[in-house]
């Protein structure tokens, strides 16, 4: 299937790319996260006749999907060049072209009515799943519900949609879990576990939570106490089978019942590693969110953290928000006429342009040196550089005596003293606890000493004429990590966007 489908991508210009969302209607899930708006404006904006973008939302009514769209989608600053261009026209072309659908991945059918269902599958060309829960330890239940049965849900709408053309799944690169060295673009079999000697079924997980939350009913559990067995279980049953956390083990999943439950039509899987701000499109910098480098941007830009978990001799993977998506809607035009099969598109730098951690961090800290934040007064923060550990060994040492040590000091004086500091000793173990946590969490990520093979995507980007993109500069589809100087995007692009729309 794999091997037929990459074969089968044919010669492409920007204008065939272009022409092909002519007349097209996109069901996009995930509507509201950052990935799908850019994947929306984008479409808009370099293809006006595209028919329909029906963005599934979850509201209460139509209105309240509307509404939704409104401030948390064309409302964006992302949008602002495309506003530019319609000027009074804009909010009449955005009501001709995007239609909410009030609905939910996580329902079968989506929570359609059969009316809505019946109109709305026989429109729809392409299916684009971007929704997902991406927090790294969600609870096991919620997680499941998006990233695995939301999948399922998926699939089986996608064989109700009688002229669909192609689906493309957004996953992430990580669900490969902590692998090292070079990292194929294979498939998940159904049951595969990155842990020698289990096996996987998708379907004892699923009793598994339901068992959980019964028992947790029955006992008369609180919200709290829920919230937090679950999110404990979501992290044992990913590590019980080799993945660090509950999002890419879920993800995963996902991958597993794409495989399994797909129709006969043509499937892409995109693989994204750490998603960073838009390089060029439509505006450089434009990000929402927090991600894991922009933790120690922020960390460090208001001096809350003194130490980070990294070592500066790995590279970090990682690649700009519209690269990701002008990778997808090549990856569309590419395989929209394909008879069936699946491929995965790992989008990711760090085979052809590996950004080494020590020049962010070297970008990070030129770019405070010299634009000094200032603190709500006007006070300019004194900085000082941040200090890394290369090992969790090392960190945990260095918390264990930095903080530990006293916390259990403050503990012991406080029964000496009939408890007079317990409010204060638990407090600061709650946050001492959550550091750790954290810190254990992002492990995975800021260690990772894997780097993923791009060969689908460089096969794919060959198809693409690259005189052709830079003469119809308006309508450009790059996606090529060797054109980003990384220097140079951290210190003019991503950490100014950072600063400007995180902050």
């Amino acid at each position: 299937d794999k091997q037929k489908s990459t074969a089968m991508i044919g010669e492409m210009d920007v204008d065939s790319v272009v022409e092909y969302f002519r007349g097209k209607s996109i069901l996009i899930t995930g509507s509201t996260g950052f990935l799908a708006k850019v994947l929306v404006e984008k479409i808009l904006r370099v293809q006006p006749d595209v028919k329909k973008l029906f963005l599934l939302i979850r509201a209460s009514n139509v209105e309240s999907a509307k509404l939704r769209i409104q401030n948390e989608v064309i409302g964006r600053e992302i949008f602002q060049v495309l506003k530019e261009e319609h000027g009074v026209g804009f909010h009449n072309f955005v009501e001709e072209k995007i239609c909410p659908l009030v609905g939910d991945i996580m329902h079968e059918d989506f929570g359609l009515d059969t009316a809505k269902l019946r109109e709305v599958s026989k429109d729809i060309d392409i299916i684009v799943n971007v929704a997902a829960t991406t927090k790294f330890s969600e609870r096991y239940d919620v997680a499941f519900d998006v990233n695995v049965l939301g999948v399922k849900h998926v699939c089986a709408f996608a064989k109700k949609c009688i002229k669909l053309k192609m689906l493309l799944h957004v996953s992430t690169a990580y669900v490969v879990g902590e692998q090292e060295g070079l990292i194929a673009e294979k498939p998940f079999f159904m049951g595969e576990t990155l842990r020698v000697g289990t096996h996987l079924d998708i379907e004892s997980e699923l009793n598994l939570i339901k068992e959980t939350r019964r028992e947790l009913r029955d006992d008369g559990s609180t919200e709290k106490d829920e919230r937090k067995v679950m999110k404990k279980l979501g992290l044992k049953r990913a590590r019980n089978f080799g993945w660090p956390n509950t999002y890419v083990f879920t993800k995963a999943m996902g991958e597993m019942m794409m495989g399994l439950l797909r129709g006969d039509f043509p499937v892409v899987i995109i693989r994204p590693s750490i998603i960073t701000s838009t390089l060029k499109e439509p505006l450089p910098g434009w990000m929402e969110g927090i991600r894991t480098v922009d933790a120690v941007i922020m960390g460090y830009a208001k001096q809350t953290l003194p130490f980070f978990l990294g070592n500066l001799d790995l590279i970090l993977d990682m690649i700009p928000g519209d690269m990701v998506v002008n990778a997808m809607m090549v990856a569309m035009a590419a395989h929209s006429e394909d008879q069936k099969g699946q491929i995965i598109y790992n989008v990711t730098s760090s085979v052809s342009n590996p950004a080494p951690s020590a020049l962010v961090i070297d970008a990070m800290h030129r770019y405070f040196f010299e634009n000094p934040p200032c603190k709500g007064n006007g006070e300019r923060v004194r900085l000082k550089k941040m200090r890394f550990f290369s090992t969790l060994t090392q960190l945990r040492l260095y918390m264990a005596i930095k903080y530990k040590l006293p916390l259990e000091m403050l503990r012991l004086v406080s029964i000496a003293l009939c408890g007079i500091f317990s409010e204060c000793y638990n407090e600061l173990n709650g946050k001492y606890s959550f550091a750790m946590q954290m810190i254990e969490l992002y492990a995975p990520y800021t260690l990772f000493k894997g780097c993923f093979e791009d060969t689908n995507l460089v096969k794919l980007r060959t198809t693409m004429n690259k005189d052709d993109q830079i003469n119809n500069g308006a309508y450009y589809f790059d996606f090529d990590p060797k054109s980003i100087n990384w220097a140079d995007y951290f210190y003019g692009v991503h950490i100014p966007g950072v600063i400007k729309y995180c902050t």
